[in-house]
């Protein structure tokens, strides 16, 4: 997944370490553009790097080329490298026109592979790594100055990266890390030698975060780690992640609390308790799998069974029955057989999944399983995979049919479907993480981003829901995430001051309209 960060309002304020970064590209305006692949975690990753370089002076590139084109790389998938180095080669003519461009690597890859990208792509101006994303404007300020590539990579974390400041992707819901870095020992993952052992914020610092995206607007927040639920095992507090949902649920104004990812071997009934017992902790869980088989399972050195799995999703179903449950799997293991392929699709069957993103395995250099016996030929893995692609999507489809004439919340995002030009609908997030389309009758007011309405399903698919309801069937609850979102659309363009009546005039960028019907 590649995207540029768009500009929503500033959320976190500078740190002292940020505020010492350089400013001298505030005198020329220059541009900027982040381009990110991988996890959740990149993503706020990159809202950092935003952060940093609008601290430092830059300005988000706006339909031209950038003057500075940042990369936050992942290293998990096999095609990473060919991706990034792919793009990196497509911008090498881009910058021989413009001599004042520059190009930074940072993230994943660029942990892992440090002078190979200088060596295969010479004219990339900075590298950094997972531990230092705060250096991002001074490496580039650098490498300016002395008119040469700067190469900064870190084995341990200098600062927690939510102390800098950060670009937030939205005004109306937002991520926040707990933790960084993964005491597993999984044999699939290279993330524990790029990120490094687990290091856990305390939780006043965290729901200090949290309280500032709430005064902003927000009304949706993400909790963030590599292991979500191990949260508190550097200070030793076994409790520490399920007192911090409940916490959650004190902070008047936060209306949806969500996690990921949490590893099933840590995943506690104090857990389970917290979710069923806090009323902004969605009915929502991503609960990765990997596989069905209790072989493989050992062999990726996961340290639970499928049996525990399963027992896990009844007790989440016992005490959240409407929970929507998602998961990773990986197909082709090195050892598969098509015993234990099976054994992956019975655990399947029974899960009753809401959607799954399932992977072929990927042999990653530096991995144990990179050097595993009986690495499965490719054609053996695809014929799996879509064995288990098509099982999940009849799954999900089934999962999605049960929805059919519930009433749901759904909280309004700023992206519409691929056919909103079509069937005038707009989009949003139900309570248990669905995708929902919905339209807005003839006569009623239309929502803003971060707006709430309350409509009911009417039609289900795989992988979406839809709603047309009637002017009586529609309810719109105006929230403080869509005065957010009125805010930044003034304060980018002049568009309606905030409180205005929707429709009033004004020029709007992403603002969700719906296209004029044709009688």
């Amino acid at each position: 997944m590649s995207f540029t960060i768009p500009s929503p309002l500033s959320g976190t304020s500078p740190s002292a370490d940020a505020a010492a970064a350089p400013r001298a590209a505030a005198q020329t305006s220059r541009t900027y553009q982040v381009r990110t692949f991988g996890c959740q975690m990149n993503v706020h990753d990159s809202e950092r790097m935003a952060g940093m370089l609008e601290d430092a002076g830059y300005v988000p590139a706006e339909g031209e080329q950038a003057d500075v084109v940042v990369f936050n790389t992942c290293a998990v998938r096999e095609n990473a490298d060919n991706k990034l180095y792919g793009n990196l080669g497509m911008l090498a003519p881009v910058k021989a026109a413009n001599p004042g461009m520059q190009i930074a690597v940072g993230g994943c890859l660029a942990q892992k592979d440090r002078e190979t990208i200088l060596k295969k792509a010479p004219w990339v101006d900075a590298v950094f790594g997972t531990h230092n994303v705060g250096a991002l404007p001074a490496l580039l300020e650098r490498a300016r100055h002395n008119n040469e590539a700067q190469l900064e990579i870190l084995e341990s974390l200098d600062v927690f990266p939510s102390t800098l400041p950060t670009k937030r992707d939205s005004v109306y819901s937002g991520w926040v890390s707990i933790s960084v870095g993964c005491n597993n020992t999984c044999t699939f993952c290279i993330v524990p030698a790029l990120r490094g052992k687990e290091k856990d914020r305390r939780p006043g610092d965290i729901l200090a975060e949290i309280q500032a995206l709430v005064d902003d607007g927000a009304i949706e927040v993400t909790l963030l780690g590599q292991n979500v639920n191990s949260y508190g095992v550097e200070f030793g507090d076994r409790l520490a992640f399920s007192k911090l949902l409940r916490a959650c649920g004190d902070i008047e104004g936060l209306e949806r609390v969500r996690f990921t990812s949490p590893h099933p071997a840590a995943f506690t009934d104090d857990v389970i308790d917290a979710m069923a017992e806090t009323p902004n902790v969605m009915p929502q869980l991503h609960m990765p799998l990997q596989s069905g088989s209790d072989k493989v399972l050992r062999d990726m050195r996961r340290s639970y069974r499928s049996t525990k799995f399963l027992g896990i999703l009844d007790k989440v179903r016992e005490k959240i029955p409407h929970a929507a449950i998602s998961t990773d799997i990986i197909v082709g293991f090195p050892g598969e057989t098509e015993e234990d392929f099976q054994a992956t699709l019975d655990v399947v069957e029974k899960s009753r999944f809401a959607t799954a993103f399932t992977f072929q395995y990927s042999k990653r250099p530096g991995t144990p399983a990179a050097d595993l016996p009986d690495q499965l030929p490719k054609a053996v893995v695809q014929e799996r995979f879509e064995r288990l692609t098509a099982l999940q999507d009849r799954i999900a489809a089934e999962e999605n049919r049960g929805q059919l004439g519930r009433r749901v919340e759904v909280m309004v995002t700023a992206q519409s479907g691929r056919k909103a030009g079509e069937t005038h609908r707009l989009s949003g997030r139900s309570q248990d993480q669905r995708l929902v389309h919905f339209s807005v009758p003839e006569g009623a007011e239309i929502p803003r981003p971060g707006d709430l309405v309350t409509v009911t399903i009417t039609e289900a698919a795989a992988f979406h829901l839809v709603a047309d309801p009637t002017l009586a069937d529609y309810s719109l609850r105006r929230s403080r995430a869509g005065d957010a979102w009125d805010r930044s659309q003034a304060d980018s363009c002049g568009a309606p001051a905030p409180g205005a009546a929707a429709g009033a005039k004004g020029v709007s960028l992403g603002m969700p309209s719906l296209p004029v019907r044709t009688r």
